[in-house]
């Protein structure tokens, strides 16, 4: 059973998202006594995400199932600047019309249910 207050990190735990947590305990009582918001920024390289992708997905729905405020941005700005994770080879720089085509499509495959926590229980 988990220590934590909040029905938010009660379910990350339960289903394994957890492995470290800055300040847990500060995190724990404020997703406990009030909405938090939390963004994740996507890449629009691709006309689709990735498996990558997968995973803050599902915890922005897991937040917005407990009562908080998600947000997924979907950038041309980190799209056009690159991938800064010490790869060999540069990332392919995009124009801003293969950006645009691919922005729809990305954010389409990422959308997260609108149902809130109050409409639905959790699973």
């Amino acid at each position: 059973m988990s220590a934590y207050k909040s029905d938010f990190l009660n379910v990350l735990a339960s289903r394994g998202f957890i492995h470290q947590v800055s300040e847990p305990d500060a995190l724990d009582q404020l997703a406990a006594t009030q909405p938090i918001t939390a963004y994740i920024g996507f890449d629009c390289t691709a006309a689709s995400l990735h498996i990558g992708s997968l995973l803050p997905i599902m915890m922005l729905h897991w937040m917005q199932q407990t009562g908080h405020r998600p947000i997924a941005l979907m950038g041309g700005g980190t799209t056009r600047v690159g991938d800064p994770s010490g790869k060999d080879e540069s990332r392919r720089i995009l124009t801003d019309e293969m950006i645009n085509q691919n922005s729809p499509a990305s954010a389409k495959s990422s959308r997260v249910s609108s149902t809130s926590a109050r409409d639905r229980t959790m699973r």
